[in-house]
């Protein structure tokens, strides 16, 4: 194997590790633009901007692995499909409550409800991003993927 192609199966598990950091420092954001408006409530626009925008990326992240990374991953590693299948699990239970936050913000909940919400994403997120690490990256530094890594793992 090459240098260049080496390089190029590598930044895989780079890629997926600076997605789950730039999402990351989008929560932050959003949670603070949420306790910010705490004293004096935060427009609906801003939080509907902050909380669309977190919410789209993760989203969209959570698609691009199940639509690119984890079949690519399944066929090479058959042995880590049970993982996978936990993975997207986590997906679906991100999505709902994603779709809650989304729904609080629309009805202009209060801020202490929307950070009940952003906590409980949080959590999850956070845990699930973990045990991805934990399981797939060593896998991603010899995934042979050719693939866009915005479609992948999702623009950001």
């Amino acid at each position: 194997m090459g240098e260049g192609e080496k390089t190029r199966l590598v930044a895989w598990s780079r890629e997926l590790r600076t997605v789950h950091d730039r999402l990351r420092e989008a929560l932050r954001v959003t949670r603070q633009a949420v306790s910010a408006g705490a004293p004096a409530e935060p427009s609906t626009r801003d939080l509907l901007l902050f909380c669309r925008g977190f919410c789209t990326a993760l989203t969209a992240h959570h698609e691009g692995e199940d639509r690119a990374l984890f079949p690519a991953i399944a066929e090479q590693h058959p042995e880590l499909r049970e993982t996978l299948h936990n993975l997207q699990q986590d997906h679906s239970m991100i999505a709902h409550l994603l779709v809650e936050l989304e729904a609080a913000v629309a009805r202009a909940a209060s801020p202490t409800e929307l950070d009940r919400h952003l906590e409980g994403v949080a959590a999850i997120m956070e845990s699930h991003f973990r045990y991805e690490e934990r399981r797939l990256l060593s896998v991603l530094e010899t995934l042979a993927l050719d693939a866009d890594p915005d479609f992948v793992l999702g623009p950001l």
